[in-house]
């Protein structure tokens, strides 16, 4: 969108985390802000006028620009979208921002062990796991059991463990459609 530019891809403006989403992983997407080629959007048109780097800097925030948003997912899970955002808004943006940085690496790791099928299922849970259940189940693949297990059955044990994390997480590993 024209005149629209972020500096921050991991969060944005409406409080998705760009950086996890598999269209930006795939590199089809710019990220929100990410200059030509971005879709039109009409919370980013409503930014421009206003001067906010975050939705939960205007004080009209939530406005009926949110209606419905929530109600499914786009390549990228809405889940936890008001959550992220209060987090961000608590910590910091600098501080949120480094542990998105830290999960897209998780992220990138874990897409070395896609089978072709795999890597919205990874994103999904990237997005909605904590970092130490990531971090567990990272340093697990790379212990000497995993590393013999074949291709095929390394992206099964890494579905399977991330599935398992998410269940007791009470997460669901599937996007949401209208």
């Amino acid at each position: 969108m024209k005149g629209f530019e972020r500096k921050n891809k991991y969060l944005s403006l409406c409080g998705l985390n760009c950086a996890l989403c598999p269209m930006y992983v795939g590199g089809y997407c710019p990220a929100c802000g990410g200059g030509e080629g971005n879709q039109s959007c009409r919370i980013a048109a409503c930014s421009i006028g206003r001067k906010v780097e975050y939705c939960f800097e205007c004080g009209e925030y939530p406005c009926t620009r949110y209606e419905g948003m929530d109600d499914a997912d786009s390549f990228i899970t809405h889940k936890n979208r008001r959550a992220d955002f209060e987090r961000a808004k608590r910590a910091g943006t600098d501080v949120y921002g480094a542990e998105q940085r830290e999960k897209e690496a998780i992220l990138r790791e874990f897409l070395r062990f896609d089978d072709g099928r795999s890597k919205s299922r990874f994103c999904l849970a990237v997005n909605l796991l904590g970092l130490d259940v990531l971090r567990e189940i990272l340093a697990e693949t790379s212990e000497a059991a995993f590393s013999r297990l074949s291709g095929k059955e390394q992206a099964a044990w890494l579905t399977a463990r991330l599935r398992g994390a998410a269940e007791r997480a009470g997460a669901e590993l599937r996007l949401r459609k209208k």
